[in-house]
């Protein structure tokens, strides 16, 4: 079994080390991640500059650093085991609840960039304030026993069809509670500031207010009901159930705009 670790935290991360804990002994471990933190990344690629590879020792662990993305880790992960069983992502500083936030997560985008070259993939998130809280004993010990099931049994088993990958969300205190959840469409509502600076200058600054959570989705999970939310995803962005007839008028009537080009 070879597993690669990765996240969007950067080596130096404890989330990082505390997911490396949790597989470690299910086979061949390989960690490696960006440098520096990544986060809101997404699925984004270094296309158009070299990927640097350094070796690192963190707090006893061989480590793999990269210049580039989570999602270019994927990559050099292949290349240094020759072959990934299963990848994991995390854990995150932050949850990754909701559609909103898995599309720009770089700890998701990973996972799914690891999901499309067929390699099953988790991608652990936890909702707390900072990296302090994984070094807790009691929330350590949560994390760890989680993700190492989670992984043992994506590694025995596979993943079910029609799911590329799962998203693991730990909440900021756990009651006892496990779910499979579906991801809300958003959790925050995004709110654009005009600022100007001491010059003169314009900008603007890009933040979220929390939304109210829908019952039965992975927000609500995580941040009502003290849960840990586990969310199969799929990459199949075929729509389904549409209005068909809408569609066929829309490809005809590009069809007559084009018809004399």
């Amino acid at each position: 079994m070879r597993i690669a670790v990765t996240n969007d935290d950067g080596v130096y991360s404890p989330g990082l080390l505390l997911l490396y804990e949790a597989v470690s002994s299910l086979g061949e471990t390989v960690v490696i991640a960006p440098l520096e933190p990544r986060s809101a990344k997404g699925a984004s690629l270094s296309l158009e500059e070299p990927i640097r590879l350094y070796e690192l020792e963190v707090e006893g662990v061989h480590v793999y650093g990269i210049s580039g993305s989570p999602s270019d880790a994927v990559h050099v992960a292949r290349e240094l085991l020759g072959k990934v069983d299963v990848l994991v992502s995390g854990v995150n500083i932050g949850d990754n609840t909701s559609i909103q936030n898995i599309l720009v997560s770089g700890t998701v985008g990973a996972a799914a960039e690891a999901a499309l070259l067929g390699i099953p993939a988790v991608a652990f998130s936890a909702d707390v304030e900072g990296p302090r809280q994984f070094l807790e004993d009691d929330y350590r010990r949560l994390v760890v026993r989680a993700a190492r099931a989670v992984t043992r049994l994506v590694a025995e088993e596979g993943l079910p069809e029609g799911v590329d990958l799962l998203c693991v969300n730990f909440p900021r205190e756990f009651r006892g509670i496990v779910k499979l959840a579906p991801p809300a469409r958003l959790r925050w509502r995004e709110k654009l500031e005009r600022r100007v600076d001491p010059r003169g200058r314009v900008y603007y600054w890009l933040y979220g207010e929390p939304m109210d959570p829908e019952p039965g989705t992975d927000v609500y999970v995580v941040h009502v009901e003290g849960g840990i939310a586990i969310t199969p995803i799929s990459l199949d962005f075929r729509a389904r159930g549409i209005n068909s007839v809408k569609l066929e008028r829309l490809a005809t009537e590009v069809s007559r705009a084009v018809a004399k080009c």
